[in-house]
Order: C-alpha cells, then structure tokens, then sequence
C-alpha cells in the first residue's frame, strides 16, 4: 500500500480544525460567522453567485455594501467552494483516472469487481432510505428535502481510511476493499454533482471550451513532443517540455475549462477533471496519495505532490466556511441525511457486496470475511467532506441546507459504530 499516513493525517486535522472552529463561532456569534462566509471579495458580470441570491443569504447586512449594477459577486465562501475546492476535486480526480486507465490500476480487473458492486449498494442503499423515510413523512417535507437525496451517498476518503486502519490495521484487504469502494464512489459522485446539480442555467455550449483547452493541452504538450521524439532515446522534445514548460501549460488550459464550467452552467468545481487525461502520466499507481509517487518525474504525479499543502489550507476554509450549523438547525433533514449514512450505507454495501461475491461468484479478496463487509459499511457511512459539498450544491442558503449539513456532520458517529463493530464480529486486525 506504501506510506499515506502522514499525508491523510495532516488533511484530517486541517479539515476537523476547520469544522471545529466553524461549528463554535456559529453557535457564539452567528451574524458574524455568517458574514465572513458571504463576505464580497468583488463584484462583477462574471464570476461568482447571482447578487440576488446573495442578498437573500447575507440578509440585511447586504445592505452595507455598494455594488451598482453588477449582477454578480465574487463571495469568501465561492472562492472556497467554486474555485479553490476544484483542486481537491482534481486531485481525487487524479486518482481515479489512474485506478482505471493503468495496468496495474486498482479499479480494472475482476479484483475490482466487488467493490465496485459493493459501492453500488452504498450508493442506493442511502438514497432508498433517505427518500424512503421522506415519503412517510409527509409531502409537504419530502417536497422540502427530496433534493438532498445525494447527501448519504458519499463518503469521506480520508477519514474512511483512518478508521479502516484503526478498525483492520494497515495490512488488512479490508483497508484496500474500503478504498476502492471510496473511490468509485466519489467517482460516481463528481458525476451525480455534475447531472444532477448544475450551478445555474445550463448553456451546454461553454462546455467546448472545457472540450477544446483539454484537446490542445494534449495535443500540444503531451502527443506532439512524443510524436517528435520518436527513434530518439533522450526524448529531447518530450523532456524539454516537461523540464521548461512544466505543468504551467495545463495551468492555463484547467483555468479556461474552470471558466468553461462555471459558464456552462456546471458547478465549476469539477472544472479542473477534463485536463486531468490530457497531463503526462506515470505507467503505473502505487495507490491513493502514495508517498512513493513523489519521486516519479511524469508531470502529473508532480502536479498532485505539489498541491498536497495548498490543497489542506483549502480543506481547511473549507471546513471553516461549510460545517458553521446552529444546532437549533437541526430538524427532519438532519436525521434523514444521518439514516441514509448510517442505516442505508451500512445495509446496502453489505447486500450487494454479499450478492457480488456468493451468487454472482466474484469472491471476496483472501483474507476477507462476510462479515468484514458490515464494518465496511459503517466506516464508509462517513461522509463529511463529500456531504458537505453535495448539501450546499442541493440547497439554498436557509434552514434546509443547515439541517443537512448537521446530518453530514454527525455521520461522525460512524466512527464509534465501526470500532464497536469491528469488536462485536470480531475483526482480525492484521497491522503491516
């Protein structure tokens, strides 16, 4: 598996601070906490949200500012969420391409087979229970919530694979099963974000932006330089690009595809995935945020490593400007977020990963039990990041948003349940 540990540490504690910070300075001073996070840092005709629907989330403090006529406004909280977060979503981005596309990638193959069944289950397991729950509740709640259905599918990551260590140990095929399981699930997320929660009112045309700065970065940097060096061993062409360009000319083409996104109508964070095909490559993963990678020379390891700081100080305002929920929020969107987490994620891996290995005769990885795959499903049912996000894209600004968000924050619980189950079932902790 090679090292992560310090770098999912350090994402961790950066992420949790954030949220922590956040979650206290609303419940003290609630005005101020909301004003720092639709704080204008400038007004404009292109980027940023609709001024209407700031005024609506700041309130009356909008009052004290002056714009004219501009019809947008570049706010704290969308530099964060639109912008900056589009790194994050490159980096996760970066690893799923490689677990796909790579020989040795972790998502190609039969051994990926159960997973990927597995995560299909984690996926409907909590949209059945949260729309489930909804229903019998009433019309008028489910008209309220019924948008927030792809809230619980998500899970954190990072975080799953810090209980899946604490939980197997390192050495387990439990801790690799559950990071397959977490990148195609967030894989299937970016896709579900991108249908399903457009940003604005979509113009599919801006997308040829995103099509054509894509396109070129590949043809001009990546193909023709190897095209050239072609019966040249020292690859001249290929490493004078690589050595003076350097990731500058997929800088240029992820900021015109960011921009392509964000007009098309698509939540701009995902900006940034059409360029990932287009950077050169290593031949082979050593696996997620692998500390081996950083001493490969192919530009896209090099980009990812780059990132890794500036990328935490993100997550970190991330955490500060998404998790600030007054727990007087807490109402029925709150519990069915957390159900679909807790009850729907749990059932729903556990059901299709049985289903995948028995009656579909895929198998489990050796050394994993059935009941390995009940413990899966709590560690997964930790969405935290991905279920922040998902909620802002869901809701608007108000008392919906806040009580999704309060649902995401208490899939923490996960945390005990899968340490209590992995006592419960007995878990053969395997450190290595």
């Amino acid at each position: 598996m090679y090292r992560v540990w310090n770098f999912i540490t350090a994402y961790s504690i950066l992420l949790i601070s954030g949220a922590v910070i956040a979650l206290v300075w609303a419940n003290t001073n609630p005005d101020s906490y909301h004003l720092i996070v639709e704080y204008p840092l400038l007004f404009n005709g292109w980027i940023g949200v609709d001024v209407g629907h700031w005024e609506r989330a700041l309130g009356d403090a909008a009052h004290h500012f002056e714009y004219g006529d501009f019809e947008r406004v570049l706010t704290f909280h969308y530099l964060i969420n639109d912008m900056l977060m589009a790194l994050f979503f490159a980096i996760a981005g970066k690893e799923v391409w490689e677990a796909v596309i790579l020989e040795n990638g972790s998502l190609r193959g039969k051994k990926a087979a159960t997973p990927l069944v597995a995560t299909a289950g984690g996926m409907l397991g909590p949209i059945v229970v949260y729309l489930g729950i909804a229903y019998f509740l009433g019309s008028t709640t489910f008209d309220a919530v019924s948008r927030g259905w792809a809230i619980p599918t998500a899970t954190d990551i990072a975080f799953s694979y810090l209980v899946g260590r604490i939980v197997f140990g390192a050495g387990h095929p439990a801790v690799r099963f559950l990071l397959l399981l977490a990148i195609a699930d967030d894989a299937v997320g970016l896709i579900i974000i991108a249908i399903f929660y457009p940003s604005g009112e979509l113009a599919p045309v801006w997308l040829l932006l995103s099509i054509v700065a894509a396109a070129s970065a590949f043809l001009l940097f990546n193909w023709l330089p190897r095209y050239l060096d072609r019966g040249d061993q020292l690859r001249s062409r290929s490493t004078w690009v690589r050595k003076k360009l350097g990731w500058m000319p997929y800088a240029i083409a992820g900021c015109l595809s960011w921009f392509g996104f964000a007009q098309a109508g698509i939540h701009p964070a995902l900006g940034l995935l059409p360029i990932i095909p287009a950077i050169p490559h290593a031949d082979r993963a050593f696996g997620l945020f692998a500390e081996a990678e950083k001493y490969l020379t192919d530009t896209l390891n090099q980009m990812e490593h780059t990132l890794a700081i500036p990328v935490n100080v993100v997550l970190f305002f991330f955490g500060l400007l998404n998790a600030g929920v007054e727990f007087s929020a807490i109402s029925e969107a709150t519990w069915l977020v957390f159900a679909g987490l807790i009850i729907g994620k749990p059932l729903g891996i556990f059901l299709m990963g049985w289903l995948a290995a028995y009656p579909m005769g895929l198998g489990l990885p050796a050394g994993m039990r059935t009941r390995d795959l009940v413990v899966i499903g709590f560690v997964a049912a930790i969405g935290f990041t991905v279920s922040l996000f998902v909620a802002s894209a869901a809701f608007v600004p108000g008392p919906v948003l806040d009580a999704a968000k309060m649902g995401a924050l208490f899939s923490f619980a996960a945390v005990f349940l899968s340490v209590s189950a992995g006592k419960l079932l007995k878990v053969e902790k395997q450190n290595g």
